[in-house]
C-alpha cells in the first residue's frame, strides 16, 4: 500500500474544503436561500433551539374540557385533574393551586386512577373518551410511583383512548382498563384489559369486535372478583357519527374477568349504545347504570348486576349519551346518585327522581370526584374547567388556576403592547394584552364572542371592531366600546343551495387590502365593507358528495347534529401576500383550489399532489410571503384513521408538489406558517406539538422550550415585534418573544463553533404598578421579562475555560458582567438593563425606595464575550417605550436625576460605614479595658457617643417595621424610588429637593471629618500610652473591597 505524506494529505484536504466552501457560497448567491449539503452534517434537534422559550399567558378565566378527576382518599387535599387535551395537573391544597405533571407526554387524557393502598402510585390513561369531532388521541397507559414526579409508559399504545382505570382495592398489582380503541377506524386493541403484575404485562379479558370498545369498567370494592363492563359499538367519520349497534352491551364477571355474562334482565331490548356504571361503595350490591337506547334511561340493580330495574326516563338522563355517560354514587349514601350532563342531576331516592344542581357552572360535564371522608365535597369537570362544591352540590366555586383552554386559532392587533385574540372550544372568543402590570391576570381577558369560538381578529382599519366566528359559520362583529354584536355572515338567496359551513368555518383577512376579508362555505365569499355585504367569488369548490351531506341523520341511536359533522366545506383560505388576485382554498373533503384572477376562474390542483390519499382533509394552506407561485399545505387524515404527517410545498401555483415532512415531525398536521423574513424558516403545528425547520424542510426538530407536547392548532407571527403567537388546543396561548435569532440560523451558522445571533432592539419599560391582592388561586400569565436578550449559538457545549459576557456603554465603561450560558445550540442571556441597586447605609429596616437599580440610558451598548482565550463582540440596542408620553429629553433628564440620587446614596453609605466602624471599634475597645472609670475608657465611650449621635441623623435606628422615623437615608431613598419609578421628568419640587439633600450629605461628611479631626488623634495617643493599637478609619479602598466581597458572597 502506497503511503501519502501527511503534509500532502493536509494540503489536499484544505484545497478540497476551500472548493466546497466556494461552491456552497456560489450556490447561495445564484438561487434563493436553500439548505446546503453542508448543513446536513450538523445535527438539528430540540437542543439546537433550547434557550428560546415560550411563555404561557392563559387564560384560566374560562378553562377547557376536563376528562377525569381523581383524589387521594386518605389525603383528600391531593387532587389530580386530567384535561381532555391539556395534560395532568396536581393540587396538594384542595384545588387552590395546581401544577402540570405530565408535560413531556401525550396531553390528551382519558382516565386517572390512584392506588388508594399506595397513594403515590398513580395511573394515567391517555386518549380522551368523550369522542366529539375535535377529540385528540392517546398513546397508551402511564404509571407513576412518586406522586407524578416521574412516569413510565406501561403499554396499550395502540388503544388510542382509555375511558376508565380501576385498581383492585385489595391487590395493587391488579388493574383493569377500559380501552375504547380507535374512533375513526377498525382496530383490534380495544376492550377490557387486565394486569396482575403492576402493568408489566396485560391480558385482554373482554373483546367483542373491531368496532366495539370498552367505555366503562367498575369493580365491587368488597368482592373484588366482581367486575362490570360497558361495551360500546361506535364510529365517527368526518361527516357523521354512529353510536350503538349489536356489539354494545353491559357485562358482568364474578371471577376477575375469566368468564363474562352479558346482562339483559330488565335492560332494554334491541341494540343499545353507550353505558355508564357506578357501584355503591356503602352497599356494593347496589349498582347503577345509564344505558343508551331508543329511549335512554337510568337503571338500578340490587343484586350485583344480575337483574335491573328502570328508575328514570327523564329527558335530561338521555342527553347526548356519547358525551355525558358518567355516574357517581355518594360514598356513604347508596341512594344518592350524581348524573353529570348538560347540568348536574342529583337523585336522593335511588335514581327515581332527579333535581338540577348544576347551578351557575359551565354546561357539559364529564368528570366527578366525591371526597369519601366528607361527601359534601365534590369536584366536577366540565367543558369550561373544574368546579368545587362543599355543600353536596348546592353551591359551586370555580377553580381559577387551570390554564387548559382549547384554542382553535389566534391573531393579533398592532396596539402597544399588542393584544392577542382567539376562539375557544365551547368557551367563546377572547382577547387579552400580551403585557400587563402584574402579569396577565384573569381580569385582563375580555370576552368578544360566544359559542364555540374559532377565528377572531381585530379590524385592521378600526381596532375598536372585532370579528369572531362560532360554530357553523356564524360570523359576528363586536364593538368594544358599546358591547354591541352584529351578525354579518352571508345569507343565501332563494335561488341558491343551502350554504354548508364547516364547524370551524374559515375566515381570512387580505394581506394586501385591510378592507377585505373572506369567509368560506362550499363557496368563497369576499367582503370589502366590514361584512355589511358579500360577493360570492367561486362555484362550489368541494367534491359536493351527497353521501357526505346527511348530517340530520348523524348520531346513531341518539340523533346529534350540532354542525360538528358538516362536510364538503371550505376549511382554509389564503390570499397571496405577493398578488391579491391569487387565492388558495382547501376543503375538508380533500380539494386544493386556486384562482389567479381574484375568483373569476378556479383550478383544482388536487390531482397533482402525489402520495396523498384521496379526500384527505386540507388543514391549512399558506401562500408564501416571498413568491406568488409558492405555497405550503398541510393535510390531516386522522379522521379516516390515517395518523401520518402530510406537509407539501409548491413553487409553480400547484402544478407540482413536493412533500417536505420528515419522520422528525410527530402527529397529524394542523397548520404550517412561513416566516415573514426568512423563507427557509417554517413552523408546523401538529397534534403533538410545534416543529420547525431552518433549512426549508430538509431537517425538522420539535420546539420544546417550555411548550408541552400539546396540540398546536394555529401560529401567528407579529410583523412588528417578531413574536410568534401559538394557539394550543389544551394549554391556552403561548408566545415566543422575538424569533429574530431563529431567522439568523443558516447552514454557515450551524457549522461555526460560536456565532452571535441578532435580536430585536430591547425596549426599556418602567414597571407599572397596579394594586391587586388576588390570592393564590388564580393563574397569572407570564409577562415579557424586562430584560435585553443577548443570544448566541454554540455548536458544542462549552466545557473548559472561563465564559462570561461584559456589557460596556458608549464611553467604554464596564456596566456589568453576566455569566454566559454554555449549552449546545442557541443560548439566551438576560441583561436586566439596570445598574445594581445603590449601596445604602445599614439600618434596622430595609430602605424600600432603593431596592431597584436605575435603568440604564437608551442607546447602543457593546456585549463582549470572553470565551476562554477568545473574545467576540456584538451590539445591544436599547430603545424607549414607544407608548411613553415622555420625550427623549425628559427621559434623559430623569435618568440624570436618578443617577445624582444613586451616587448620593452611595456617598452616604460610605460616610455611614465610616461612622459605624469607628464607633463600634471605640466601644469595643472601651469594653475590653474592663474599667468603666478608666479615663481612656471614658474618652472612648464619649467619642463613640458623638459618632452614634451623628449616625442617628443619617439612618433610622429604631427597631420595628413601622416606626415613622425619617432620617437622611430614608429621605434620599424615598425620593430616589419616586423618581426612579417614573419614566418622565421629575417635578420641580423634586429637583430642588435633590440639591438640598446633596447639601445635607456634604454636611454629614463634614460632621464626620470634624469629629474625627477633633477626637481621633487624641484617642489614639491615649491608646498608644497603653501600648494598644490605634483606631483606624475606613478607607475608600477598604470599603469598596468589602462591599465587593459582600456582593460575591450574595451571588
Amino acid at each position: 500500500m502506497r503511503r501519502i505524506p501527511l503534509s500532502t494529505f493536509i494540503v489536499c484536504l484544505l484545497v478540497s474544503s476551500l472548493f466546497i466552501s466556494l461552491t456552497s457560497i456560489h450556490a447561495q448567491q445564484a438561487a434563493p436561500p436553500q439548505a446546503s449539503q453542508q448543513a446536513q452534517q450538523v445535527r438539528i434537534d430540540s437542543a439546537t433551539f433550547g434557550a428560546i422559550e415560550a411563555r404561557a399567558i392563559g387564560p384560566a378565566t374560562t378553562s377547557g374540557r376536563i376528562a377525569s378527576i381523581a383524589g387521594v382518599d386518605s389525603s383528600p387535599n391531593i387532587i389530580y385533574v386530567g384535561a381532555s387535551s391539556g395534560g395532568v395537573w396536581k393540587s396538594i391544597n384542595s384545588g387552590t393551586t395546581f401544577k402540570p405533571i405530565f408535560d413531556k407526554y401525550t396531553q390528551s387524557i382519558g382516565a386517572i386512577a390512584v392506588d388508594q393502598s399506595h397513594p403515590d402510585t398513580v395511573w394515567v390513561g391517555t386518549g380522551e373518551p368523550w369522542v366529539r369531532n375535535s377529540t385528540s388521541i392517546g398513546t397508551g397507559i402511564y404509571k407513576s410511583t412518586d406522586g407524578g414526579e416521574t412516569w413510565e409508559r406501561m403499554g396499550l399504545e395502540n388503544t388510542e383512548r382509555i375511558a376508565k382505570i380501576v385498581v383492585d382495592p385489595k391487590n395493587s398489582d391488579t388493574v383493569y382498563v377500559a380501552a375504547m380503541g380507535h374512533l375513526w377506524n377498525d382496530n383490534e386493541e380495544r376492550g377490557i384489559y387486565k394486569t396482575t403484575d403492576g402493568g408489566r404485562t396485560w391480558e385482554r379479558i373482554l373483546y367483542v369486535d373491531q368496532r366495539t370498545g370498552a367505555c366503562d369498567v367498575a369493580v365491587d370494592p368488597q368482592e373484588t372478583g366482581t367486575v362490570y363492563a360497558g361495551m360500546w359499538e361506535f364510529r365517527r367519520q368526518p361527516w357523521t357519527f354512529t353510536s350503538g349497534g349489536p356489539g354494545s352491551g353491559l357485562y358482568r364477571s364474578t371471577d376477575g374477568g375469566k368468564k363474562w355474562e352479558k346482562t339483559s334482565v330488565g335492560l332494554p331490548e334491541g341494540n343499545i349504545g353507550r353505558t355508564a356504571i357506578a357501584v355503591a361503595r356503602s352497599r356494593p350490591n347496589v349498582v347503577y347504570a345509564t344505558v343508551e337506547g331508543k329511549k335512554t334511561a337510568m337503571y338500578r340493580s340490587d343484586d350485583m348486576g344480575r337483574t335491573w330495574t328502570e328508575t328514570s326516563k327523564a329527558t335530561a338522563i338521555g342527553s347526548r349519551p356519547f358525551y355525558f355517560s358518567i355516574l357517581a354514587v355518594d360514598p356513604r349514601d347508596y341512594n344518592r346518585v350524581y348524573k353529570p350532563g348538560f347540568s348536574l342531576l342529583v337523585s336522593n331516592d335511588g335514581g327515581r327522581t332527579f333535581s338540577d344542581r348544576g347551578g351557575p357552572t359551565h354546561s357539559d360535564e364529564h368528570a366527578i370526584w366525591i371526597d369519601p371522608t366528607n361527601p359534601a365535597t365534590i369536584y366536577m369537570g366540565t367543558d369550561g374547567g373544574v368546579y368545587k362544591s362543599t355543600d353536596y352540590a348546592n353551591t359551586w366555586s370555580f377553580i381559577r388556576s387551570l390554564p387548559v383552554s382549547q384554542f382553535y386559532h389566534a391573531s393579533f392587533d398592532m396596539e402597544h403592547p399588542y393584544n392577542v385574540y382567539g376562539g375557544l372550544q365551547d368557551n367563546g372568543s377572547w382577547m387579552a394584552p400580551t403585557y400587563s402590570p402584574n402579569g396577565i391576570e384573569l381580569r385582563d381577558w375580555r370576552n368578544v364572542g360566544f359559542g364555540d369560538g374559532f377565528y377572531v381578529f381585530a379590524d385592521p382599519t378600526d381596532n375598536n371592531l372585532v370579528y369572531s366566528e362560532y360554530q357553523g359559520g356564524h360570523l359576528l362583529r363586536f364593538n368594544k366600546k358599546t358591547g354591541e354584536l352584529k351578525f354579518i355572515a352571508p345569507t343565501r338567496r332563494a335561488d341558491e343551495p343551502k350554504y354548508r359551513f364547516n364547524w370551524n368555518t374559515p375566515v381570512a383577512l387580505s394581506p394586501n387590502d385591510p378592507h377585505t376579508f373572506y369567509i368560506g362555505s362550499q363557496f368563497l365569499f369576499r367582503s370589502r365593507d366590514q361584512g355589511e355585504s358579500w360577493e360570492r367569488i367561486s362555484p362550489d369548490l368541494t367534491t359536493n358528495d351527497p353521501n357526505k351531506q346527511k348530517q340530520e341523520e348523524s348520531g346513531g341511536l341518539t340523533l346529534d347534529n350540532s354542525s360538528a359533522e358538516n362536510h364538503c366545506t371550505i376549511y382554509t383560505i389564503s390570499e397571496s401576500p405577493r398578488d391579491a388576485k391569487v387565492v388558495w382554498v382547501g376543503t375538508d373533503d380533500g380539494n386544493v383550489q386556486i384562482t389567479e384572477d381574484g375568483g373569476g376562474h378556479w383550478a383544482n390542483v388536487t390531482a397533482n399532489i402525489t402520495g396523498l390519499p384521496k379526500n384527505t382533509w386540507v388543514s391549512t394552506i399558506e401562500a408564501s410571503h416571498f413568491d406568488r407561485n409558492t405555497a405550503y399545505a398541510t393535510f390531516d387524515g386522522h379522521q379516516t384513521g390515517d395518523m401520518k404527517t402530510y406537509v407539501y410545498k409548491t413553487t409553480d401555483l400547484g402544478k407540482t408538489w413536493t412533500p417536505i415532512a420528515t419522520d422528525a415531525i410527530k402527529g397529524y398536521a394542523h397548520v404550517i406558517r412561513e416566516d415573514l423574513i426568512n423563507p427557509n424558516l417554517l413552523f408546523v403545528g401538529t397534534e403533538f406539538g410545534l416543529f420547525l425547520t431552518v433549512d426549508g424542510g430538509q431537517q425538522w426538530a420539535q420546539f420544546t422550550g417550555k411548550l408541552p407536547n400539546v396540540a398546536v392548532r394555529d401560529i401567528a407571527i407579529h410583523p412588528r415585534e417578531n413574536d410568534m403567537v401559538i394557539a394550543t388546543h389544551g394549554r391556552g396561548i403561548y408566545i415566543v418573544d422575538d424569533i429574530t435569532p431563529l431567522r439568523k440560523i443558516t447552514p454557515q451558522i450551524l457549522e461555526s463553533k460560536f456565532a452571535v445571533l441578532e435580536t430585536r432592539p430591547s425596549e426599556i419599560r418602567l414597571g407599572v404598578i397596579e394594586q391587586n391582592f388576588a390570592g393564590n388561586d388564580e393563574f397569572v400569565g407570564s409577562n415579557l421579562p424586562e430584560v435585553a436578550y443577548i443570544t448566541y449559538y454554540l455548536r458544542e457545549r462549552h466545557v473548559f475555560g472561563d465564559f462570561k459576557i461584559q456589557i460596556y456603554d458608549a464611553q467604554n465603561n464596564l456596566i456589568t458582567t453576566l455569566p454566559a450560558g454554555k449549552r449546545r445550540g442557541i443560548n439566551r442571556v438576560e441583561w436586566p438593563m439596570r445598574l445594581k441597586p445603590p449601596k445604602v447605609p445599614v439600618g434596622q429596616s430595609i430602605e424600600g425606595g432603593s431596592i431597584f437599580g436605575p435603568v440604564v440610558p437608551e442607546g447602543t451598548y457593546t456585549a463582549k464575550f470572553i470565551k476562554g482565550n477568545d473574545t467576540y463582540t456584538t451590539q445591544v440596542r436599547l430603545v424607549g417605550n414607544p407608548s411613553s408620553p415622555h420625550s427623549a429629553e425628559e427621559r434623559q433628564f430623569q435618568q440624570q436625576t436618578v443617577m445624582k440620587l444613586y451616587k448620593m446614596l452611595e456617598r452616604l453609605a460610605f460616610v455611614a460605614a465610616q461612622v459605624r466602624d469607628v464607633r463600634d471599634e471605640a466601644r469595643e475597645r472601651a469594653q475590653k479595658l474592663g474599667n468603666a472609670q478608666d479615663a481612656v475608657a471614658k474618652s472612648l465611650e464619649a467619642f463613640a457617643t458623638k459618632l452614634d449621635d451623628l449616625y442617628k441623623t443619617l439612618v433610622a435606628t429604631r427597631e420595628g417595621q413601622i416606626t415613622g422615623e425619617i432620617r437622611l437615608r430614608e429621605e434620599i431613598g424615598e425620593l430616589y424610588g419616586q423618581i426612579n419609578g417614573y419614566g418622565g421628568r421629575p417635578t420641580q419640587s423634586q429637583v430642588e429637593r435633590v440639591g438640598g439633600l446633596n447639601t445635607e450629605v456634604d454636611r454629614a461628611n463634614q460632621s464626620l471629618e470634624s469629629i474625627l479631626s477633633a477626637d481621633l488623634d487624641a484617642i489614639n495617643a491615649k491608646l498608644k500610652l497603653k501600648r494598644l493599637d490605634p483606631i483606624k478609619r475606613l478607607t475608600r479602598e477598604e470599603y469598596d473591597a468589602r462591599e465587593s466581597r459582600s456582593l460575591v458572597s450574595l451571588d
